[in-house]
């Protein structure tokens, strides 16, 4: 996000959404016979200045405002605190900071990073939890990859792992008992933004977007080769909140912790529905 990010690795390529068919007046809980095609949620677009979501909720209106809103107090606060928004590592808060910095504040604190690593992620889960408060049913909200959802029924997310071998063919399975939760993705191989590493695809899991977002920046960043994978994601892995990470890089998968269930991917539109960076 030009104006926010300070050039952190946060280009976000995760998506593909399905929704199991439900008869007329019940909602079904199909486990592990979900169909193969199933009928996409309806997800709407929303930019405002830098900030580009798709978002599957009833009130829709109401995520969107809460996210300008916050992120209108996010710019305020960034105006007295210009550090906040350019530092590479954690920084003290001021005293008023106000909600999303200070989500961000503590992801930084647990990862080392600076705190725009955490913004897109922080900003979903803002928006998602206001329609929450508001006593809708679901909400997914995806700010650029960087995902929080909460759902009464199951969500199936796939992965877009770019040029490597496994392409589109996984997805994550989620079942309304792994919710809320955030997915994070970040790559160094696809999008514009710089990255320190040289990864296809990380992904973290968890309950605090924030974290998740922060999280899988520093994961993008350490891993440069194969032989990464296992100390980056046992190091990261034991950051609190972390809840399993999920890592390609070239013909190799990495994974720890409790992710949810991976799937074949069963979406033969799969390729009209990547998150896809324009200015890469």
């Amino acid at each position: 996000m030009p104006g926010l990010h300070p050039g952190l690795p946060l280009c976000r390529l995760l998506l593909g959404f399905l929704k199991p068919p439900s008869p007329p007046g019940r909602l079904t809980r199909q486990g592990l016979s979900f169909p193969k095609h199933a009928p996409m949620r309806e997800f709407r677009s929303f930019s405002w200045k830098d900030t580009n979501l798709r978002i599957a909720c009833s009130a829709f209106d109401l995520v969107t405002s809460a996210i300008v809103e916050h992120r209108k107090r996010l710019e305020g606060y960034i105006v007295r605190h210009p550090a906040f928004r350019t530092s590479f590592s954690p920084v003290e808060l001021l005293d008023g900071a106000p909600e999303a910095a200070r989500r961000m504040a503590r992801a930084a604190a647990k990862t080392g990073l600076g705190p725009m690593a955490a913004v897109a992620g922080t900003l979903a889960q803002l928006g998602a939890e206001a329609a929450q408060a508001a006593g809708c049913p679901e909400a997914i909200v995806e700010n650029g990859g960087d995902i929080y959802l909460y759902s009464d029924s199951p969500v199936t997310i796939a992965l877009h792992t770019g040029r490597t071998a496994l392409g589109d063919k996984l997805a994550f399975r989620l079942v309304p008992g792994d919710l809320p939760l955030s997915l994070c993705s970040s790559s160094s191989t696809m999008g514009h933004s710089f990255s320190f590493g040289c990864c296809d695809l990380a992904t973290v899991a968890a309950k605090d977007a924030a974290l998740a977002d922060a999280a899988v920046t520093l994961v993008c960043n350490r891993i440069r080769s194969a032989a990464d994978l296992t100390p980056v994601l046992n190091d990261a892995g034991q950051i609190p909140g972390v809840d399993g990470i999920f890592v390609v890089k070239g013909g190799k998968v990495g994974m720890w912790g409790r992710l949810p269930e991976l799937v074949r991917n069963q979406d033969p539109a799969m390729a009209g529905k990547i998150t896809r960076d324009l200015r890469a």
